[in-house]
């Protein structure tokens, strides 16, 4: 054991790669609907290998912390933007979050005489956000105090971080998926359903869940019922879509325009919505037994589909429904293709006609090959894949990130500055913003940058944890179990108080509104057993508007609690 102790304290690398993989096999454990995750199993692993006396240097945690930082801005910078002009109403609830956890939190430096880093890393296990614990350990590090006392400040946000997290983390995912729909007097799966068809849903199917039937299909129909109707006006005679894309007449095959006249008898190729095409076959004439691929001449079976993921960016498509961008493209150039699924902060939204799209949003779309070629400018730059990142697009948004944390303002007596976390915060939001506007600069795939999140956050945690170590027990014996009452307080109380204000204020629909106090606690655990128990995927719609604001709001709050648990403290 000896020797095992100092092979860790004089090689601190290997401590800390044994800290991620312990850390995260810890954290793979699930217990029901809990489970503590990668990076709270590897601060618990890395505080319990730091007691072999093994350290990180400093540096190497800033740099994997600006890193990380700079990340989590980038993926959010377009949702944040967008949800801040346009979902304001549910925006609303983080504003409710970060101000509630604040007061809750110096009303316990008051009671319960907390100093600035037990009170950082309670809000920070509380609201179950881990980038609060940089943006506080950095702000503790600017307050000219003795390097002694800088790091039992340093690890007291971690221990306290530690014994709260996990009494945050089981409130939430308990909160949102099963007392809350009691309080609203709800019965949650019937809820998510209705709302599920008011979006004009057609099946119960939960998340991931997908008919074993393609959900796009062809069929060849002899044209009885609609003889004397344009192929556009036939076409509009259901909602989902159908488009007409081969006529063959008098043995002649040929793609008609949208103004075309259907003669009775006429065969037409028929492509769209699975959904969709029964009725469109009952308001257009009968289906003949012969297949598409059967349909007689080459050209009426050479129909070549085509899918294409594009990144939404026109302010005009911006806050279109579904339907109406449908309507939009009847008789334009998107007349045939389909938007098959969409992708909102990585997470998949319903492609349900009432569902809203926003800037941002990652579309598929699926049809002819020539009308998606003319439609994706329309909508925004198509996603290319690449596994290539723009190192100096990277480099340089760090780097000003660096600088912008740097400046400093003097206001009375106070210094503000944002520091490192805060500037490369504002830094990935911009430059993840200027990407999705102008998608040919830089490059910084979605693997990439969510590794960069992952990692960048574990390997500070872990070297954290790992210079916390010897100390971390003092705290859990000074304050027992006032922490973890105090963390599922200050967890329930914000949460509560956001469900009232966007029940009977906002007047939010109910998955949604749990959606919405699920990300406000950027909660992924809470939005999964939250799916679960809707039995289908509305409550992300409102999920991924408070995750996307409160990632941001959350981590400034770490120089703003440590300055007021200060003050309270004098």
């Amino acid at each position: 054991m000896e020797t095992i102790v100092h092979l860790l304290a004089t090689q601190p690398e290997i401590a800390l790669f044994l800290a991620l993989a312990m850390g995260h096999a810890v954290g793979a454990v699930k217990v029901g609907p809990f489970q503590f995750g990668g990076i709270c199993g590897t601060l618990i692993a890395a505080l319990v290998i730091g007691q072999s006396g093994a350290r990180i240097d400093t540096d190497v945690r800033n740099v994997f912390f600006a890193l990380f930082i700079f990340a989590l801005g980038f993926t959010g910078g377009p949702q944040f933007f967008a949800n801040v002009a346009r979902s304001w109403r549910i925006g609303l609830l983080s504003v409710v979050e970060v101000s509630v956890v604040l007061a809750l939190m110096a009303l316990a430096v008051v009671v319960l005489n907390l100093d600035q880093g037990t009170a950082a890393g309670l809000l920070a296990g509380a609201a179950t956000e881990s980038a609060v614990i940089g943006t506080a350990s950095e702000a503790i590090g600017r307050l000219g105090l003795s390097p002694d006392r800088i790091r039992e400040l340093q690890t007291n946000i971690v221990t306290a971080y530690s014994v709260t997290y996990l009494f945050g983390l089981i409130t939430i995912v308990l909160f949102t998926s099963q007392l809350a729909p009691l309080l609203l007097r709800i019965n949650l799966r019937e809820s998510a359903a209705a709302l599920w068809h008011r979006l004009g849903g057609e099946s119960d199917m939960g998340a991931r869940q997908y008919s074993a039937l393609p959900r796009l299909v062809g069929r060849v129909i002899e044209v009885r019922t609609a003889a004397g109707q344009t192929v556009l006006a036939a076409e509009q005679a259901v909602a989902l879509g159908v488009t007409i894309r081969r006529i063959r007449r008098d043995g002649q095959t040929f793609k008609p325009s949208p103004d075309e006249l259907l003669r009775a008898g006429d065969v037409v190729l028929a492509y769209g919505r699975r959904d969709a095409m029964v009725p469109f076959m009952q308001a257009v004439g009968i289906e003949l037994p012969e297949a598409p691929e059967a349909a007689g001449e080459a050209s009426m079976d050479m129909v070549v589909q085509a899918e294409q993921d594009v990144l939404l960016t026109r302010r005009a498509v911006s806050g279109l429904t579904l339907s109406a961008l449908r309507g939009m493209a009847d008789v334009g150039m998107g007349r045939g293709v389909y938007i098959d699924a969409i992708r909102r902060m990585e997470r998949p939204i319903p492609p349900l006609p009432n569902t809203v799209l926003e800037r941002g949003d990652v579309v598929s779309l699926s049809g002819p090959a020539e009308a998606v070629e003319r439609v994706v400018p329309e909508l925004g730059y198509r996603v290319v894949p690449t596994v290539k990142t723009d190192f100096v697009f990277l480099g340089v948004g760090v780097l000003l990130g660096m600088l912008l944390g740097s400046l400093r303002l003097k206001v009375g007596g106070a210094e503000l500055t944002l520091g490192t976390g805060g500037g490369c915060l504002v830094a990935g939001l911009a430059f993840g913003w200027l990407r999705a506007r102008v998608p040919l600069m830089g490059s910084l795939p979605s693997p990439a940058a969510e590794i960069l999140k992952d990692f960048g956050l574990a390997t500070f945690i872990a070297a954290v944890g790992l210079s916390a170590g010897p100390d971390a027990i003092k705290l859990v014996k000074t304050y027992g179990l006032a922490l973890p009452v105090a963390g599922v307080l200050i967890s329930i109380v914000p949460a509560t108080l956001s469900l009232l204000v966007g029940h009977w204020w906002l007047k939010i629909e109910a998955p949604i509104l749990l959606g919405a106090v699920a990300g406000q606690q950027c909660s992924t655990p809470a939005i999964m057993a939250l799916t679960n128990a809707a039995g289908n995927s509305t409550p992300v719609i409102g999920y991924t508007i408070t995750y996307a604001i409160s990632n941001v709001l959350l981590p400034l709050m770490g120089p703003i609690a440590v300055g007021v648990a200060g003050a309270l403290a004098h």
